[in-house]
């Protein structure tokens, strides 16, 4: 708690500090994916205040789509997606080389409607009766670049339950779907990334997937190569992977990268 409340006070005054620094204003386009804006909400804001800039963002999506629209030429300034991702842009020469900083980094939960009984998970052997035990799980499109579905099918694979389970997915074409049918009871078990579980309504975070075959995203940003705004969108990815900036990350359930 006492480190919480210390980062916080670091970035708090190095928000007033820049703050008393006059700047020409820009507006910063970024583009990522829904997993990391309960956190960019906060952050967006704090970095508005102490820079004067303006930050126009797109978070409705994955970030194999967001990937994909930098790739085919959408304009803008910055692009947080997976380290993977953004070294690939990179090489291809739409991501400015040596822009690349390491944000943070979120492993994959479990979750349930709100109320529900919740499964042990607490071991391999143990998620995978609580699977095989289950009626229906569902998860996000795999061929729209969502990367907790993509582990899944291969972890399932890997665990040798992989035709049993295909059996009861539930594949959602609707990303608003991803908790609202677990929500509504209509899917017994969802995964997702955990900063997205713990604030999505009507449901619960039974837990992380067991630490041996956990999957961890590491959220990675970089400066568009046609960006016009390549200076302020540096000092974006400088303020959001900061040291001070971690305590809103972890407060929203991700880990330092």
């Amino acid at each position: 708690m006492m480190r919480m409340w210390w980062a916080l006070t670091v970035l708090c005054f190095l928000v007033n500090l820049a703050a008393a620094t006059p700047v020409a204003a820009a507006e910063i386009k970024l583009l990522s994916g829904s997993a990391i804006e309960s956190a960019m909400s906060e952050l967006i804001p704090k970095f508005e205040q102490a820079f004067r800039h303006e930050v126009s963002f797109d978070f409705d999506g994955t970030i194999g789509g967001m990937t994909q629209r930098v790739r085919n030429g959408e304009a803008a300034d910055v692009l947080i997606a997976s380290a993977g991702q953004i070294a690939m842009l990179e090489k291809e020469g739409k991501i400015v080389a040596g822009s690349r900083v390491d944000i943070t980094k979120v492993g994959v939960g479990v979750f349930v409607r709100k109320g529900a009984p919740k499964p042990d998970i607490g071991s391999i052997d143990a998620f995978k009766r609580a699977m095989l035990a289950a009626k229906s799980i569902g998860w996000n499109d795999p061929a729209a670049g969502a990367p907790v579905s993509i582990y899944m099918l291969g972890l399932f694979e890997r665990l040798g339950i992989a035709e049993e389970m295909k059996r009861k997915t539930v594949t959602f074409t609707q990303r608003s779907e991803r908790f609202a049918a677990v929500a509504r009871g209509d899917v017994e078990i969802g995964f997702n990334q955990i900063s997205e579980i713990i604030v999505a309504p009507g449901v619960e975070l039974v837990g992380p997937l067991p630490a041996a075959i956990q999957n961890y995203t590491l959220f990675t940003g970089g400066v568009v190569a046609a960006s016009k705004e390549q200076e302020e969108a540096k000092a974006l990815l400088r303020f959001i992977s900061s040291p001070a900036a971690q305590a809103i990350w972890t407060a929203k359930g991700f880990e330092p990268p």
